[in-house]
């Protein structure tokens, strides 16, 4: 049984009868098309007339003969016979030729609610774009969250305890991926759906793209994601398993084509003495943690920068805009912020010496403003100490106990 999502669905509600077009992107197979199925099924159980429901899948052969802006203006179209409000579905949008001209119309001369789905974040970008400039509203769709993954296993009458959080590490919170039982099913699945990506939503119809290179080079790239980005790594991993060169230009295109795709999340640096966020983006975050090792055979569970992917995962899933923090001589793993307010958190797999509480703890002696500072780590037993609070990882994943920004 499905999960509804409520999170994103509470956050897309208020928008179902506002006139912007609804679009709903992520990277592929992490739920889009059940979040738009099931607002789809809030507004039929509204009472709204299902003949003014309007729904095509355009990954779905049937449709297959709609191509371009024409083609689904056209289908559009035939199927509204009145004045009254129309709902209009289109899932996998970007298949559509200049879809956004369609759009446009649809939005300038139909009384309509529109919401579409895509799996690239180039979807509103482009030339095509300023067609809809200020006439849309974006929702970013991850993966199940942990305590998603709670939910999914309780309503299908799965045992779950938090112990899972080792299984969460590693596999992730792909939907599906929770269909399978073997690990090595599990893997295959998540390699298959890794190429997939790297066909449909990167390479397209580029022949000259190099998919071999491009794959390496991406695997790397998520394997060590949250490790401070340097290209010259990049460049000496690649000719030291390959034999060859490759440009930097190169590697920030892939970086570029990762983004766009949505298997990672850049990470700006926030000056915590200038009070202000840098340019440059600083690290990189896997949208999934099972893409992070399609291409190993083990985990180590004690590499903090698992845990770290997973905290900045959620704190982006629960709408916070999160940044590294620089100090004049050191850095705090996170600043999260919403609304001119923050906090500050450092993550830790254990604090299993004086030495690791020391460094947790003391990251956070340069920064003189009143802000909540916390040190989120696995252990059960509390740690806080002058004034900073030490939270349980797992007890904020599945919502116990909350931060607070001030």
């Amino acid at each position: 049984m499905i999960i509804k999502r409520e999170h994103y669905l509470d956050t897309i509600r208020p928008y179902y009868e506002v006139d912007l077009i609804k679009v709903i992107t992520g990277i592929r197979r992490c739920g889009k098309s059940i979040i738009l199925q099931t607002i789809k099924d809030e507004i039929l159980n509204s009472g709204i007339s299902g003949d003014h429901i309007i729904y095509i899948n355009l990954e779905d052969i049937d449709f297959d003969y709609i191509v371009t802006a024409s083609d689904l203006n056209k289908e559009i179209k035939s199927r509204i016979f009145d004045k009254k409000k129309y709902y209009i579905f289109l899932d996998e949008i970007q298949h559509v030729k200049d879809f956004e001209k369609a759009l446009a119309s649809f939005r300038a001369t139909l009384n309509v609610s529109i919401f579409v789905t895509g799996s690239n974040s180039t979807l509103l970008s482009g030339e095509l774009a300023t067609l809809l400039t200020g006439r849309t509203v974006e929702f970013e769709i991850m993966p199940f969250s942990f305590s998603e993954m709670k939910e999914y296993f309780n309503k299908n009458n799965r045992s779950f305890s938090d112990d899972n959080i080792f299984d969460y590490i590693k596999w992730g919170g792909f939907p599906l991926r929770f269909d399978f039982k073997r690990e090595t099913d599990i893997k295959r699945y998540l390699s298959t759906l890794y190429n997939s990506i790297i066909k449909k939503d990167i390479v397209k119809k580029n022949s000259r793209f190099d998919i071999k290179t491009f794959t390496d080079i991406s695997l790397y790239i998520l394997s060590n994601a949250g490790k401070e980005f340097s290209v010259e790594n990049v460049t000496n991993y690649y000719k030291t398993h390959n034999k060859k060169t490759i440009t930097r230009q190169t590697i920030y295109n892939y970086l570029d084509k990762m983004k766009k795709a949505f298997l990672i999340h850049a990470v700006k640096k926030y000056n915590i003495s200038g009070k202000a966020a840098l340019k440059a983006d600083e690290k990189y975050y896997a949208v999934d943690m099972g893409l992070r090792i399609i291409n190993t055979n083990s985990i180590n569970f004690e590499d903090t920068f698992f845990l770290e992917n997973i905290i900045y995962n959620e704190l982006l899933i629960r709408g916070y805009t999160v940044f590294t923090g620089k100090t004049y001589n050191g850095e705090v793993d996170f600043v999260a912020t919403d609304n001119k307010k923050k906090c500050y958190i450092q993550v830790s797999y254990l604090l299993a010496s004086q030495n690791t509480i020391n460094r947790e703890f003391g990251a956070f002696a340069p920064i003189k403003d009143s802000s909540p500072k916390y040190v989120m780590s696995l252990d059960k037993i509390d740690f806080g100490r002058n004034g900073i609070i030490h939270l349980n990882i797992i007890d904020f994943l599945l919502h116990r106990k909350d931060i607070i920004l001030s």
